[in-house]
């Protein structure tokens, strides 16, 4: 069975409702990522950073998986499909995939804030008690703190994903604009015969040696003429 490594980005959940974060109108035009997505603004102003994630948990389960997420799931009947994403959501989950890499963290977690990336310590909010209070205690005694990845801290997945990203026979990205580092530099891990496919409706910078198939589309339109280029 052919391995199908996919990288996703923040267009990939755009079309369920999800807000972006950079395009216009995005998250950042409405908070400042010094604020709420970094060490420095958590030590700052933990209250601010806990109710921000917290309307972004009651965003996210008043959505649902789009038809490319779907798509992207039945892939599995024939292909190894391993998925890389820089999306904190759980759509790919929820809409069916079973091999999941988050490389930015899950929103649907928490964790300790002095130890975060230890798992003895990483909870997963039901949907039925998606919040967090001040004074709500990690294991270790900290105050519980969003399990993201921030601005500044390392991205602990980083080294799985460019594993995956060199095994693959063929490699999809999709929805994003390949300007965030360090997961731009997947491509560079990717073997010299793998097509690689990328699913965005803009134009994107391309600085690889590779061939690149842009199919200018959205998601779920784009995957469905993905899906008829692999059968042909």
């Amino acid at each position: 069975m052919k391995k199908l490594v996919v990288l996703t980005g923040a267009g990939m959940s755009a079309e369920s409702g999800i807000s972006t974060f950079r395009d216009s109108g995005g998250l950042w035009d409405t908070y400042n990522v010094e604020d709420v997505a970094t060490p420095e603004g958590w030590a700052r102003n933990p209250q601010l950073v806990t109710e921000f994630y917290n309307i972004r948990r009651r965003e996210l389960l008043n959505v649902k998986p789009c038809r490319g997420h779907e798509l992207l799931a039945s892939l599995e009947s024939d292909y190894d499909v391993e998925i890389i994403t820089q999306n904190v959501d759980n759509l790919h989950e929820r809409a069916g995939s079973t091999k999941v890499t988050h490389l930015h963290g899950e929103l649907m977690k928490v964790t300790s804030s002095w130890d975060p990336n230890n798992p003895k310590y990483i909870q997963t909010l039901s949907p039925e008690a998606p919040e967090v209070s001040m004074g709500d205690r990690a294991a270790d005694g900290s105050q519980l703190r969003p399990f993201i990845v921030w601005f500044g801290e390392a991205v602990p997945n980083i080294e799985r994903a460019a594993e995956l990203s060199s095994k693959a026979d063929i490699y999809l990205i999709i929805g994003t604009s390949l300007n965030v580092y360090p997961a731009a530099g997947l491509i560079h891990y990717v073997p010299d015969e793998c097509p690689i496919y990328l699913i965005d409706p803009k134009p994107v910078p391309w600085n690889s040696m590779h061939r690149l198939h842009h199919i200018m589309k959205g998601a779920s339109e784009g995957m469905k003429e993905f899906i008829e280029k692999l059968r042909s």
